[in-house]
């Protein structure tokens, strides 16, 4: 196990625990499952072919506690577990199939938003609510931006009604989801900072 470079003070929540590159797989991994988990939590939206999951949550929570890199390579993983065939996207799906399908778009955008998310939290913007909250609704905002995008070419629709199958019934949830990241991380932060002796 090599050891990583010592940080003077962690950037990110994950730079607490992250000791070796075990470590920092072991995260990786880790994030990659709970992405998992949460994509079983899903309700069908009438008319759309993409459900409200708790995919979404997952990713911005574990982008802001692994950072940007290691954001990416969660989502990465989860991507490519679910395209070779384990039972990992929603409802159980699986396969290349969920990946270049209508709802593939929205898959894909997890790998930037982890970027965008891990990048700001990085920076601090993960420790206070008040800009933890609106980073994570950033982040989930532009999961739904690139797969509205693919949807309306992949199912050939109108933006508009790619737009309301794929957007709109969206914002809410990912507006609760927000708030819930938005309340845990700086949480996370103040119950993970060393007791003064």
């Amino acid at each position: 196990m090599s050891p990583l470079p010592p940080a003077s003070s962690p950037r990110v929540l994950s730079d607490r625990f992250a000791r070796t590159r075990v470590h920092e797989a072991a995260l990786v991994l880790g994030a990659a499952l709970f992405t998992a988990l949460l994509a079983q939590v899903a309700f069908t939206v009438p008319g759309s072919p993409v459900p409200i999951t708790g995919q979404t949550l997952a990713v911005v929570l574990t982008a802001a506690a692994l950072g940007p890199q290691r954001g990416v390579a969660a989502q990465a993983t989860y991507l490519l577990l679910g395209a070779v065939g384990l039972p990992f996207f929603a409802k159980g799906a699986s396969g290349w199939g969920a990946l270049v399908g209508p709802a593939g778009g929205f898959l894909v955008g997890f790998l930037p938003a982890a970027f965008l998310v891990g990048l700001a939290a990085r920076h601090g913007y993960d420790r206070r609510w008040w800009t933890a909250v609106p980073l994570f609704l950033a982040g989930q905002l532009l999961v739904l931006v690139i797969g509205v995008c693919w949807l309306q070419v992949k199912a050939g629709l109108d933006f508009a009604t790619a737009f309301q199958k794929g957007f709109l019934p969206f914002v809410p949830g990912g507006l609760i989801k927000a708030i819930i990241a938005g309340l845990f991380m700086p949480l996370a932060w103040k119950l993970g900072r060393p007791r003064e002796p």
